[in-house]
């Protein structure tokens, strides 16, 4: 989530770089972001290769807003 707020859009050997996470884990990763409603998936083809692009959804950014508060909340609670 987090990488696709700083780009308008990437592609998954971009994420799964520089995420280091495999193929298999990111896919479900996806599936289950796309499923919440936190990101928009769309499959083409580049020439004959497949090509899976991911972008971040308003719904998907308010919930990463959400939960970057949280998580501001929490660590100001337990440094103290």
């Amino acid at each position: 989530m987090s990488l696709l707020i700083s780009t308008e859009e990437a592609e998954f050997p971009y994420i799964k770089e520089q995420t280091g996470a495999t193929a298999g884990n990111l896919s479900v990763q996806i599936d289950k972001l796309s499923a919440a409603g936190y990101i928009k998936v769309e499959k083409t083809f580049k020439g004959k290769k497949p090509c899976t692009t991911c972008r971040i959804t308003p719904i998907g950014l308010k919930a990463f807003e959400e939960y970057v508060e949280a998580l501001k909340s929490y660590l100001e609670i337990n440094s103290k």
